[in-house]
């Protein structure tokens, strides 16, 4: 049996978590030297029971810091060398590049669409948060525990938690490319409460993308396109009937039928245009209009007065518009003759007459 003097381990694997010191052939004395890199605890254990934890550093190990494995050996009488005990390296390094998938859709209740089946898929990293209660919980007093260990675990509670965290944002799906940074600090967070009973730590979770049901996906893409043709309709016409004018300048046998239904789509839009345009014009009321007696302007029927010469029209006085019956002579208001006459002679005057025909008096 050799006596142990320096115990470490230099690690050069990139998946260990957990190294056992194996022990088989050798003792631990007063004095010897224990290794602790960056990176790394050290635990003592007697018979599966953790004892002393050990932070980066160097030490040498004496009564002083051992007490707990002192306690465990039930030594009466301080530190007793030589001694067996296990020695676990537990390497704290995050471990990078894991991934994740969900085996089964999640199922969601959308505001758009009702209940719809997603997956996901991306990628994690985690790192041992909590040494003693990660050996305490897990790993025991194996031999030696790795990464693939834990993953499947690791890789169920990821599931879970985006299950929770998908379903309580009430993201819309259509929305959710846009939030994945957000959704993933939502999972990270979750699963760092959940895993803190094994000592783990979630240091890195990343959304890569969400899927949707391959039917969902061509419905969406079907809505994209009728929306484009909705908003340049007008557009896609005059793409058809180009693409249908060159079919038939290629196949001289079509050109006629081809034409033939260009022209008649054309005319056909033509038609309807004008036909619309007429029922326009039908439908939309005229408005009545005379003829002013002294002027000729066309006029609104029922005006009192004519708006270009001033002139008034129908039975109305011309001094104070009053209403007169038709062959009144006087207004009955303002008492104002209503019959024009000459000034020189009192001969009776046509309304649009310039010279009085008895005496030729300019009125």
């Amino acid at each position: 049996m050799g006596m142990l003097k320096i115990i470490e381990w230099e690690d050069n694997s990139s998946n260990t978590i957990v190294y056992k010191v194996d022990m088989r052939k050798d003792y631990i004395t007063k004095g010897s030297k224990l290794i602790v890199r960056e990176s790394q605890v050290a635990i003592f254990s007697d018979k599966g029971r953790m004892a002393d934890v050990f932070l980066p550093g160097t030490y040498n190990l004496d009564i002083d810091n051992i007490p707990l494995l002192t306690k465990l050996m039930s030594w009466k009488y301080g530190f007793e060398s030589p001694f067996k005990s296990d020695v676990f390296f537990v390497n704290t390094k995050q471990f990078t590049g894991f991934r994740w998938g969900t085996i089964n859709p999640i199922i969601i209740r959308d505001a758009d669409f009702g209940p719809v089946r997603v997956r996901g898929y991306g990628t994690y990293a985690f790192k041992v948060d909590d040494a003693y209660i990660f050996m305490k919980e897990l790993s025991g007093s194996g031999k030696s525990y790795e990464t693939n260990d834990i993953t499947e675990y690791l890789r169920s509670m990821v599931v879970m938690g985006i299950s929770d965290a998908v379903a309580e944002s009430r993201i819309p799906v259509l929305d959710m490319a846009a939030n994945l940074i957000e959704l993933g600090d939502v999972v990270r967070n979750s699963l760092t409460e959940k895993l803190a009973n094994i000592g783990i730590k979630i240091t890195q979770f990343n959304f890569e993308n969400f899927s949707l049901p391959e039917n969902l996906e061509k419905a969406l893409d079907k809505q994209t396109e009728l929306g484009m043709m909705r908003q340049n309709m007008d557009v896609y016409t005059q793409m058809a009937q180009a693409d249908a004018l060159k079919e038939a300048a290629k196949n001289p046998g079509m050109a006629g039928g081809m034409m033939g239904a260009g022209i008649g789509w054309g005319m056909g839009s033509n038609m309807g245009r004008a036909f619309g345009n007429q029922m326009n014009q039908a439908t939309t009321p005229k408005e009545e209009t005379e003829t002013c007696g002294k002027c000729n302007a066309r006029i609104k029927k029922g005006a009192k007065f004519c708006p270009e010469c001033g002139a008034p029209t129908g039975n109305f006085c011309p001094e104070c518009g009053k209403p007169v019956s038709k062959g009144a002579k006087f207004c009955p208001e303002c008492g104002k003759p209503l019959v024009k006459k000459c000034v020189k002679c009192g001969s009776k005057l046509s309304d649009n007459a310039k010279f009085c025909p008895e005496c030729g008096e300019r009125v």
